[in-house]
């Protein structure tokens, strides 16, 4: 690999990474399990860097590679998993628990367990919607049009709404 597509990686992954993490942590079950599945998004960029080909930004394309290498270890992973998964691990938002009142702090699990039972579809657009992406980067990672994008946020926006409630009620 040349010198300017191992900077370009490395600036890439400085601008994503804890974005990229985020995403690997709504795909996995744990701490660990999310640790091994970033080393797996990070060796999958490095070895796809000589595939980039600069048609959409570098942060659009890591997004994809990581949905990509987190959609395949759920296929892989998901029949060894059991149907309970530990909550402690999935991240939505930077916040330090130190930020978060009670009331918060039990809004986010409800917020984290309804996103966990999301298809894997939705959870992709919103995992990518939560990360504050614009609908266009999000569409082209996902290959929908800008359209499509809005109202399946606009549908999970509903869902995510319902669901909370039934858990906070």
């Amino acid at each position: 690999m040349t010198k300017e597509l191992e900077n370009t990686f490395l600036d890439g992954i400085e601008l994503n990474k804890e974005k990229l993490h985020r995403i690997c942590s709504v795909y996995a079950t744990d701490r660990e399990t999310t640790k091994d599945l970033f080393q797996e998004v990070l060796i999958a960029i490095w070895e796809s860097m000589p595939n980039f080909k600069n048609k959409s930004s570098l942060g659009t394309w890591m997004f994809r590679v990581t949905l990509n290498v987190c959609l395949r270890f759920k296929d892989k992973n998901g029949k060894k998993q059991s149907k309970t998964m530990r909550m402690d691990s999935i991240m939505i938002a930077n916040i330090k628990e130190t930020e978060v009142d009670e009331v918060q702090n039990e809004q986010l699990i409800s917020l984290r367990k309804c996103i966990k039972s999301l298809n894997e579809a939705d959870r992709a657009v919103i995992t990518l919607y939560l990360e504050e992406l614009p609908y266009k980067e999000i569409s082209n990672i996902l290959g929908l049009t800008e359209n499509t994008i809005a109202v399946k946020i606009k549908r999970i926006k509903s869902k995510l709404l319902n669901c909370i409630n039934k858990k906070l009620w």
